[in-house]
């Protein structure tokens, strides 16, 4: 099979068809990032969310970043609150709205929604977290102030318990699980009065208004994500990191599915996110499993969860051997290339493994070909970090 059949250029009628081969109409869409910050994928992003919007009625986008400060972001291009730079600066985490795409995707979905009445919406998936987790006083507070008394704890007694922000957030955590308050008495108290608090939420929804709810249930399960997760820091098992791991995208999937309830969005995150195999990491002679947030997903979602996983030919000196996946696609003649994962198992059988010496580049594995619904091939990428 010539490598040439496995694919075609990529652009909005190429999007469209790939759409129109899959089993279902899928709720949530994953695009895929085989390295975080690359212009280019950024860029195609946007040119792929635009035609969403415009031809496939897609109303929502998704990026792995902070949930809480999503919110910024969705109420920016909601009503215009705020400046764009104060929104770019507060609305995400993880440096997540420093490319000049992201700030012109938000720009772009603010200029559409003043000009429709149908809008568009933006949210932030990942938890309020990173190999450590910040503290649960703002989902909490948050969700406490939505609800009518009584509630079943007053605030001064909630902020003593949460106490300084400084001893949820110490760094230190994540090589020392004794320096975590994950399982002192008070965060026990806070798991217990978190759970109250989502219970009486499910009580009262009929007082709320439809944002407010979506709002106290989105503070609830990050409540409870996130108090797990602390409870975890502190575990001494050699299975911690692999639990932790899994607690990250489990948190992840379960605000993928809120968003999945908006109607259908594209999903921005690492390949790793999004795929449907474990997830699987060695840590010294240890081997580490837990499932991602995509194969969570997709056991809520069925064949209405898809993603196009990418890869990328040339990563700044990086380009690789002519014998490996990345390797047969770059010989294809388009820049930007939407691949048949299907026909390029076919065509390629036996690839070599690439080896890049761009460690934060993910190699496309021919493993997981049949797990992926396709690829978005760069023949050239240019690194922004």
């Amino acid at each position: 099979m010539d490598i040439r059949d496995t694919a075609r250029p990529l652009d909005g009628a190429g999007v469209s068809a790939f759409l129109r081969s899959l089993p279902a109409k899928p709720q949530l869409l994953g695009l895929g990032e085989a390295r975080h910050f690359v212009g280019e994928l950024g860029e195609l992003r946007n040119e792929i969310f635009r035609h969403l919007v415009e031809h496939e009625g897609y109303r929502s986008f998704a990026i792995e970043s902070d949930c809480l400060k999503g919110l910024v972001v969705d109420d920016y291009i909601a009503t215009g609150a705020g400046t764009l730079d104060d929104v770019m600066d507060r609305g995400f985490s993880h440096n997540f709205g420093t490319p000049p795409a992201t700030r012109e995707l938000v720009r772009w979905m603010r200029a559409y929604n003043e000009e429709h009445e149908e809008k568009l919406r933006f949210f932030g998936f990942d938890g309020p977290l990173e190999y450590w987790a910040a503290s649960p006083r703002e989902a909490l507070t948050a969700l406490s102030a939505l609800l009518d008394g009584p509630l079943p704890c007053s605030g001064e007694t909630l902020d003593a318990l949460l106490g300084p922000d400084e001893r949820w957030t110490n760094e230190a955590t994540v090589m020392d699980p004794s320096q975590s308050i994950g399982r002192s008495a008070d965060a026990q108290r806070l798991r217990l009065l978190a759970d109250e608090l989502v219970a009486l939420l499910d009580t009262q929804l009929p007082r709320l208004s439809v944002k407010d709810r979506e709002r106290a249930a989105l503070y609830g399960r990050t409540a409870v994500g996130l108090l797990r997760y602390h409870h975890l820091m502190a575990d001494t098992s050699p299975g911690r990191v692999a639990r932790l791991s899994g607690q990250r995208d489990a948190m992840m999937a379960a605000n993928l599915l809120a968003v999945a309830a908006q109607g259908p969005a594209l999903v921005f995150t690492h390949n790793l996110h999004l795929q449907r195999d474990k997830s699987f990491m060695r840590l010294g002679d240890q081997p580490l499993e837990w499932w991602s947030a995509g194969a969570l997903t997709e056991a809520h979602l069925g064949s209405r969860y898809a993603y196009l996983a990418s890869a990328f030919g040339t990563v700044g000196d990086d380009t690789p051997p002519p014998d490996t996946l990345e390797g047969v696609l770059s010989t294809l003649p388009w820049e930007h290339s939407l691949v048949d994962t299907r026909r390029l198992a076919e065509a390629v059988t036996e690839p070599a493994p690439r080896v890049s010496r761009d460690f934060a580049y993910f190699p496309l594995d021919a493993a997981q070909l049949g797990s992926i619904d396709g690829v978005v091939f760069l023949k050239q990428a240019v690194k922004l970090d």
